[in-house]
């Protein structure tokens, strides 16, 4: 334990996501050394990006509008949705520039251990979305995790009714692995995305 100061910005900093203990101290201590200027930086970065960060109305990803860059390019397919638990996974679909539809943001994940529900997510604004039948493609790219799953499944039933097709990512081995390395959870849903050889 610290004290005063520097003991509260290593408690703060450890609340963060992915941040523990001893990376709290580590940038507790890398920023007590830093140059002053650095720092202030930081702290003024911190403080506009609470101030004018928000989220898009329409999907619920990260922007600095009333609209997202994806909800605002008319270049965008508006028959696809591509439903995702958080903003960062936009991100990573972007990279992949294989989708040209928009999304819709989940906010998180089912997770009854967590006090999460499907009343917590935005499925109520994705149904809005929904009903006036422009959208003819609904594809749930949720984390391929229990929680991702049971969303994805959640989803599934609730749209079951709709005229739309509903579809899942494939997940399975990843480019590069070897057999002998993959868990028997990755290597089963391989086999269950299977797909003809010449495709």
């Amino acid at each position: 334990m610290y004290e005063g100061v520097l003991q509260d910005l290593i408690d703060e900093l450890a609340r963060l996501p992915g941040v523990g203990p001893k990376g709290a101290q580590r940038i507790a201590f890398y920023l007590l050394a830093a140059d002053p200027i650095d720092v202030r930086r930081l702290a003024d970065t911190l403080v506009e990006m609470k101030a004018k960060a928000t989220f898009c109305k329409i999907c619920g990803n990260v922007s600095q509008a009333e609209l997202c860059r994806i909800c605002s390019d008319d270049r965008r397919d508006l028959t696809l949705i591509c439903v995702v638990e958080e903003p960062k996974d936009v991100v990573a679909i972007e990279r992949t520039r294989e989708f040209r539809g928009r999304y819709h943001v989940l906010g998180g994940a089912i997770s009854p251990l967590e006090g999460i529900g499907p009343e917590q997510l935005r499925i109520r604004e994705l149904m809005g979305r929904l009903s006036d039948g422009t959208v003819t493609e609904v594809i749930l790219a949720t984390d391929p995790n229990i929680e991702g799953d049971a969303t994805a499944a959640y989803l599934s039933r609730f749209l079951k009714d709709m005229d739309l097709r509903v579809t899942r990512l494939a997940s399975g081995l990843p480019v590069g692995g070897d057999l002998e390395y993959a868990d028997e959870v990755t290597l089963g849903r391989a086999f269950a995305g299977r797909r003809n050889a010449g495709d």
